[in-house]
């Protein structure tokens, strides 16, 4: 299978460049993929489309102001924009710069500390803040929140808040989940009220996730690493759901990476570690029974993983229909609902 298989025409004046002034105001999409139906609704009504019992699972990770900028020892300007939080001290990161730095060079911050080049790792480079404050404190006090590529304007000090799920709680992001940007207070409130079950995985969103898709086939594509946890809280509510015949779906594709990462051999499992799982067509769900999800970049990992879920002919109808009817895209942008052709997965056992 191609990459070329998962492009669409996109209108640059569709890519959302600010976020509505609802969280839940947003549209939705719903897609239901046993009648090969879309409904055009509004994201708040998204109770319509639960079931008391049921179990949305979020990413409680929270975005670090991670992008930080500084001068090498040769007065070169740099921008330096965090992967991965590697230890107290030091990290993976991208370096905007327009000669990389080599090993043992120094880049001067905006507080006088230094960030020292420890080497290069998988085209990343790895970083020693030299700072008496551990990375998430000085990254509080420089950084900026890391907007993604395609917002094309600077951070701004509402960026603080917008570009955070309400329910943030878990430090170590350097993106959104961007699926979970739509839920405000109201609407979780008025889900608890109806029945709806909470639970929470943690997955660290790396900058690595807007790396496009080099090789032509998909199949030769390696996946940035990124950290997650999936507690033993987390796998006994998801087979209480299940034993009581509620349906669990996923806020976001963090989520869903998260619980197929942390499945061996149909079986959901407590978890901490690195992922590298790349889902696309072809691939089994055997952890989720829906998923809130926004619209993907063409040719994205994220959109071969939501064709894998609703089918890719499908899926890309989805998108030329949002596109045609001028749904708002990727991170500030429009929401779907997919529910898949049949039940992806079974009861979790008990273990």
């Amino acid at each position: 299978m191609k990459k070329t298989d998962f492009d669409f025409d996109l209108p640059p004046e569709l890519i959302a460049q600010v976020p509505l002034p609802e969280r839940s105001a947003s549209r939705l999409l719903h897609l239901d993929a046993a009648a090969c139906t879309l409904d055009d609704r509004l994201f708040r009504e998204l109770p319509d489309f639960l079931r008391p019992g049921d179990l949305l699972v979020f990413n409680d990770t929270r975005v670090l102001p991670a992008r930080l900028y500084g001068r090498k020892d040769t007065g070169g300007a740099v921008e330096i924009l965090i992967e991965r939080v590697t230890g107290a001290h030091e990290a993976v990161v991208q370096l905007g710069v327009s000669k990389k730095p080599k090993e043992g060079g120094r880049i001067e911050l905006a507080d006088g500390s230094h960030a020292v080049v420890l080497g290069r790792d998988e085209g990343f480079f790895r970083l020693r803040f030299e700072s008496p404050e551990p990375l998430e404190k000085l990254l509080l006090k420089l950084g900026e929140m890391p907007l993604p590529p395609y917002i094309e304007r600077g951070a701004e000090a509402s960026d603080l808040e917008r570009y955070q799920t309400v329910y943030a709680r878990e430090p170590g992001a350097v993106a959104a989940p961007t699926a979970g940007l739509h839920f405000d207070e109201p609407l979780l409130e008025r889900l608890r009220a109806m029945g709806v079950q909470f639970g929470y995985v943690t997955l660290h969103v790396g900058a690595g996730t807007f790396q496009p898709v080099r090789a032509d086939n998909i199949a030769d594509h390696h996946m940035h690493r990124e950290w997650l946890n999936v507690g033993a809280h987390l796998v006994e509510q998801i087979r209480h759901t299940r034993a009581a015949g509620g349906r669990v779906i996923a806020v976001g594709t963090t989520v869903v990476r998260a619980l197929e990462s942390a499945t061996v051999e149909g079986v959901l499992r407590p978890f901490a570690g690195e992922t590298q799982i790349f889902i696309f067509p072809g691939y089994r769900f055997t952890s989720i029974d829906g998923l809130v999800t926004n619209f993907h970049l063409p040719q994205s990992t994220l959109l071969m993983l939501v064709s894998a879920l609703a089918g890719r002919e499908f899926m890309l109808d989805a998108y030329r229909h949002a596109v045609a009817q001028r749904y708002r895209f990727f991170s500030y942008g429009d929401a779907m609902l997919i529910l898949p052709p049949a039940p992806t997965s079974a009861p979790v056992p008990a273990h």
